[in-house]
């Protein structure tokens, strides 16, 4: 995968959301092996780090030929950002196409604060 890079936080002692939108994301259903596109959205409130939105593309990138199931992906994302930058909040939202007259729209969080519960 791309390397996810970070940057310091100039306001570390203030609480903010920052919100980042991927309306071009691609993936490859492993079950049809047909692609998958969507819209992902990054809003997090950063501590002492944030990210670095170059490489934040090129790691949506790398999925564009991967087989990944929707929840698996929404998931992995969310795995891969908090591990990078260590937030205060974060929520990965994957809202996908319609596709045999379906849509999906798969929510990850993470909250410290509340382990557990799910907003």
């Amino acid at each position: 995968m791309a390397q996810l890079e970070v940057f310091e936080n100039q306001y570390p002692d203030r609480d903010y959301y920052i919100t980042h939108v991927n309306e071009e994301f691609t993936s490859v259903c492993p079950k049809t092996g047909l692609p998958d596109f969507g819209t992902i959205t990054i809003n997090y409130i950063p501590d002492k780090l944030c990210l670095e939105l170059k490489a934040l593309k090129y790691y949506f990138l790398e999925f564009r030929n991967q087989g990944i199931f929707y929840e698996a992906v929404i998931n992995k994302i969310l795995d891969d950002l908090v591990e990078v930058c260590k937030p205060r909040y974060m929520e990965v939202r994957g809202e996908f196409t319609t596709r045999g007259g379906m849509h999906s729209t798969v929510v990850a969080v993470y909250d410290p604060r509340q382990r557990g519960k799910f907003k």
